[in-house]
């Protein structure tokens, strides 16, 4: 069953463009510039398992995030294909998610997505996504399906892009986002795909073409999209990474990982970090982790941390103390 829902069905209220791209611009900017004028750290929990269950379930327990409870939540997944995780978002991830969530007391949970290449409804139909969210009483948006004036067009000054970018409204205007990513790294000019590449499927696929024909400065236009939006926090799956090709298949190790952090910025600098200690490509070994592009244009933007001394790794059993130590010294070599 399609579970599809609408803007206006997921929203409260409707508000007119003018005022919804205004509104997600005061966001925007009061978001960077807490980022900028924080002078202490960020908390990314580590979590050593094997076990998914539990690595969303102890993310939700140690990450101090703001209370869903009463929000409408929208899920940001990573279905780019329907490839076997690190590929796409896991089934067994998305699902403890929404519970973890929905245990939180949130007053609703969608998952939002736009795959690409292959349609977006065949990925979720591949993945089985229709049937797991009438199972746990979800909705699902296709942002492929959504109507032109379904979208905000954002230009600010100085990004990459030939003419701006869109995400869509219901992106901008929603209440409580929750990040889902991958460990992986990305053929295609991205280097990894983490966080900040999640972005990439709030935008319409006829952009695509742009974005991957700019060899020289895609690794900013993805960072230039996260500008639209911000989740309340993000959780990264490493049971298992990919740490050459990607993003859909790739050389495949085990991490055994879990990150979660409510920076996108300090997420991907420690996911990087991890692919620098499982063994990775040139791109990755040999760039420290902050002069990485993805990581550099979002610190400029301000839309998270500017060096490893303000990420605090935290974790809660030895097993991922000891794991984490080695993510700090990574981090510092840079």
């Amino acid at each position: 069953m399609n579970l599809k829902v609408n803007r206006r069905s997921f929203l409260d209220t409707s508000v007119s463009s003018v005022a919804g791209l205004g509104a997600l611009c005061s966001r925007s900017a009061a978001a960077q510039e807490e980022t900028k004028t924080v002078t202490g750290t960020t908390k990314v929990v580590l979590v050593k398992t094997e076990d998914r269950k539990k690595g969303v379930a102890e993310i939700m327990r140690l990450l101090e995030v703001p209370s869903p409870k009463g929000r409408k939540v929208l899920i940001k997944p990573n279905f780019n294909t329907a490839d076997p995780a690190p590929g796409s978002t896991h089934n067994d991830t998305l699902r403890q998610l929404i519970l973890e969530v929905r245990k939180s007391g949130a007053g609703g949970i969608t998952i939002g997505e736009r795959s690409g290449p292959p349609p977006t409804k065949r990925i979720m139909e591949e993945k089985g996504i229709f049937e797991l969210a009438k199972e746990l009483g979800v909705g699902v948006i296709n942002y492929e399906e959504l109507a032109e004036g379904d979208w905000v067009h954002l230009n600010p000054a100085g990004n990459h892009w030939q003419s701006g970018f869109y995400i869509p409204k219901v992106v901008s205007e929603a209440d409580y986002i929750v990040s889902t990513c991958c460990l992986k790294t990305h053929q295609y000019g991205g280097i990894f795909s983490m966080s900040l590449k999640l972005a990439v499927g709030l935008t319409p696929k006829r952009l695509m073409r742009e974005l991957h024909g700019n060899r020289e400065h895609m690794r900013r236009m993805i960072a230039e999209i996260n500008v639209g939006y911000k989740p309340q926090f993000i959780v990264l799956d490493g049971i298992e990474a990919f740490v050459d090709g990607g993003p859909s298949e790739g050389k495949r190790v085990a991490a055994n990982v879990f990150l979660g952090g409510t920076d996108r910025v300090a997420v991907d600098a420690v996911g990087v970090a991890l692919l620098k200690e499982l063994g990775s490509t040139p791109a990755i070994m040999d760039k420290k982790v902050f002069e990485q592009e993805q990581i550099q244009r979002a610190v400029e933007l301000g839309l998270g941390v500017s060096s490893p001394e303000r990420i605090e790794l935290v974790t809660a059993e030895e097993a991922s103390r000891a794991y984490a130590e080695k993510i700090k010294a990574r981090l510092a070599q840079g």
